[in-house]
């Protein structure tokens, strides 16, 4: 009878090391990228440097934006360098999982879909969508309902293709191409709307003067959340990043850094009525 109840104490031991053991498994496999940043002291951010605002070269060819200069804010205060990989919005994501970048910063929405497969920050962005239309007639848009058959230049992969698709547009995909690109499109009409976050979308507007087209007047519709985007289970990286937020939000750093890029704080929800689109795969 000893000799069993010693044998049960042996298999309990037994049991109780093996599940520690994997239990530091999981954590170790989870610190990967935090470990590979710190052996390196180097973050490595995709993003697109065409968005004005966000992520674009200025007149001197230097890469700064809202997104470029919050990473660089964070790797500073985490003791960090921050070098910036350029790519298209279409790319980033198969480069995150692939290691090939250790996240990216370049206006991307938190969805729920997403969140099944990376990791997000906290949001340093609150925002919502538009549309770049002709000023002559709004491209024959005034509601969502109006986009069937028309033409919409947009990333394959973005969520605002598949609202225009919902809606029964046609996507014209691009490249890694500048926002000019996209909205001489709108003006030559080879295509009829971009559809795009306000404050990007205010901001392309306004630098290509030349074009006929504005910001749709009525239409506002998907609140939506940005922020830094990383491997699914990288959460000591996600949780390094998310103190440096938060001391930039309560310091105003964020607030700043909103207003010098887009004119409005837009690390703040925006105020008034906006539409939610009911049926997307977010």
């Amino acid at each position: 009878m000893n000799k069993f109840k010693g044998s049960l104490v042996l298999l309990f031991i037994l049991c109780i090391t093996i599940l520690s053991a994997c239990g530091d498994t999981e954590k170790a496999s989870d610190d990967k990228v935090w470990e590979k940043i710190q052996d390196t002291g180097k973050i490595v951010v995709g993003t697109s440097g065409t968005l004005i605002a966000s992520s674009y070269y200025d007149e001197d060819e230097n890469l700064t934006g809202y997104d470029v200069e919050i990473m660089r804010e964070v790797g500073k205060r985490l003791g960090l360098d921050v070098s910036f990989e350029i790519m298209g919005i279409d790319s980033m994501l198969p480069a995150i999982k692939s290691g090939r970048i250790d996240m990216a910063a370049n206006d991307i929405e938190i969805t729920d879909k997403r969140k099944e497969e990376f990791n997000f920050s906290e949001p340093y962005k609150y925002s919502y969508t538009t549309m770049a239309v002709r000023k002559e007639d709004n491209s024959g848009i005034e509601s969502l309902e109006d986009l069937k058959g028309k033409k919409a230049g947009g990333g394959a992969t973005t969520i605002y293709s598949q609202i225009a698709e919902r809606f029964g547009a046609e996507v014209v995909t691009y490249g890694n191409a500048p926002n000019e690109a996209y909205l001489r499109d709108v003006d030559n009409g080879r295509t009829d709307v971009v559809i795009n976050d306000y404050f990007l979308t205010k901001f392309g507007v306004a630098a290509f003067p030349d074009f006929d087209i504005h910001l749709h007047p009525t239409l506002k519709f998907h609140p939506t959340e940005q922020g830094v985007i990383l491997p699914k289970d990288a959460d000591r990286v996600t949780e390094e990043i998310n103190k440096a937020l938060k001391e930039m939000r309560e310091d105003g750093t964020l607030s700043k850094l909103a207003n010098q890029f887009y004119k409005e704080d837009a690390s703040q929800k925006p105020e008034g009525e906006i539409e939610e689109i009911e049926g997307l795969d977010l």
